[in-house]
């Protein structure tokens, strides 16, 4: 082969990352093998999952989805996993694979509401410490009866129509017209320290609402999935789950809170910076036009789209059918009554969350191969056998540890089966059994704020369109949480091990 060849090819490998990067990647593939014949498949396994966090730290260098897949076509070939430990994984998942294909075309459908409805918001509310609260307040609120995914999906896409916006406006191009804004070349240097800083406040604001979605996720039996898991090993129902669980969910909730505020109030870790007048201005001046240009079709669409919305918020608050399902029947009442009728049109609310669909497939391929060479195991195996006063506590703390490396519903499906064993075969008394139910749960969701991978919210709006856009990479977003994960993480131990 010519030296032209192979240096195409090298080129063509990972496209444009930076070539320490494909070297790195091929250099895992190359040790996996080694460590795999050398040291078996726990070593490699163990090696696997701390490669797979390093592309999904290195998300703005390369989407996940390339080098990921690599790991777990290598890992099949090892024979870490099977093709049909994969396939089961994603049965047991097929819900949240709905979800994403269909919900968040549905909400991408609704951009236009969401833009009226936050637009009032964002320039109603003058008080950045204020306006976070609200954020973070009710992503809460929304992800305790609907879905965090759904939630972060709606605030996701108002951030996006938001920047959409003003650089249109800044680069001088029609904000109506579909034009690209991901490139800042055209856009006026006199316009870029602006920019930048609405990129720090859309960043704080995105930051909240996720968080907002853990510290509400954790009350109620629909919050989380694997809340509805362990609610239905535990025989709870709705009201009980949320008695049961308050003692640790509402503290940490008042305490979520108050932190928003306090970052916002002290400019920490990326907090407290405010909308920039001129943005401020930009998007004044959009939505005062728009409300004087707004055709009687567009009205109409507005209000097919707040039924919709309606709809959508009744369905899943009283879980008529599974999420993507509803999010289905969102797309076509929406499309059917605004004049959408077009392929093309549909296709593009689509482009968005397929990547993370496929990334979700290989994430769970190595939730697979955790699973079948049975890493957690050992961990698990040695909380159980501490004293029993010991045990709700340690198990909150491996629960989170593992949570923010793993996927926090395999995490707590490992562990209430454990449990649930001992407390058959008469080594716990009830009591006993519901009060490690309560740290396995909130274990599984508060602590694993710590990292994207910990919660499927966070890495969905780590791998999400806004994410390069306003320059939310892996690091900043674990650096963004750390007090989040600190305060939430410690007063829910705490919580665990002396309150319940």
């Amino acid at each position: 082969m010519s030296g032209s060849m192979i240096q195409a090819f090298a080129h063509n490998f990972l496209g444009n990352s930076p070539r320490w990067y494909k070297i790195c990647i091929v250099g895992f593939l190359i040790i996996n093998a080694l460590v795999f014949w050398s040291d078996g498949p726990v070593a490699a396994g163990w090696l696997l999952v701390l490669e797979f966090i390093f592309t999904l730290a290195m998300a703005l260098k390369c989407y996940p989805l390339m080098p990921g897949g690599l790991l777990l076509v290598e890992a099949l070939l090892l024979k870490m996993t099977t093709p049909q430990a994969l396939y089961d994984e994603l049965v047991h998942n097929f819900p949240v694979i709905l979800l994403l294909m269909f919900m968040v075309a549905g909400i991408y459908f609704m951009k236009d509401l969401l833009l009226f409805l936050f637009s009032r918001l964002l320039l109603g509310v003058h008080s950045k410490a204020m306006l976070a609260l609200m954020f973070c307040f009710l992503s809460a609120f929304l992800s305790a009866f609907l879905d965090a995914l759904t939630v972060t999906a709606v605030i996701i896409s108002a951030a996006v129509g938001f920047y959409s916006v003003y650089h249109r406006v800044a680069s001088g191009t029609d904000p109506r017209q579909d034009s690209e804004f991901g490139d800042d070349q055209c856009l006026p240097t006199l316009h870029h320290d602006d920019l930048d800083q609405f990129r720090a406040f859309l960043r704080s604001l995105l930051m909240h609402g996720a968080v907002g979605t853990a510290l509400g996720g954790v009350c109620t039996l629909v919050g989380e999935p694997q809340n509805l898991l362990i609610g239905h090993e535990m025989g709870w129902h709705f009201a009980e789950f949320f008695l049961k669980i308050a003692p640790v969910s509402l503290p940490v909730l008042g305490a979520g809170l108050v932190t928003c505020v306090l970052l916002e109030k002290l400019r920490w870790f990326g907090y407290g910076t405010l909308l920039p007048d001129n943005v401020r201005a930009v998007l004044a001046n959009y939505a005062a036009q728009d409300d004087i240009e707004r055709t009687a079709r567009q009205r109409a669409a507005l209000i097919v789209q707040a039924v919709a919305a309606l709809i959508l918020i009744a369905g899943l608050a009283f879980h008529v059918a599974q999420v993507g399902l509803i999010g289905l029947m969102v797309i076509v009442l929406i499309t059917a009554f605004t004049g959408i009728t077009d392929e093309h049109r549909l296709g593009t609310a689509f482009k968005d969350a397929m990547p993370f669909t496929a990334l979700l497939v290989v994430f769970f391929a190595v939730v697979a191969v955790i699973h079948d060479q049975q890493l957690f195991t050992p961990l698990i195996q040695w909380v159980l056998a501490l004293p029993a006063d010991q045990q709700p506590g340690m198990l909150f703390i491996a629960n989170g540890l593992l949570s923010a490396i793993s996927d926090n519903v395999f995490v707590a499906t490992i562990y209430i089966t454990e449990v649930k064993q001992a407390f058959i075969s008469g080594h716990m008394s009830r009591e006993h059994f519901e009060t490690l139910a309560i740290a396995i749960n909130t274990g599984t969701n508060l602590p694993s704020v710590a990292t994207p991978n910990g919660q499927a919210a966070f890495l969905f709006l780590l791998t999400s369109a806004i994410a390069p856009l306003i320059r939310l990479s892996y690091g900043r977003m674990v650096w963004m949480a750390l007090p989040y994960t600190v305060v939430m993480g410690v007063l829910g131990w705490y919580a665990v091990s002396f309150w319940l």
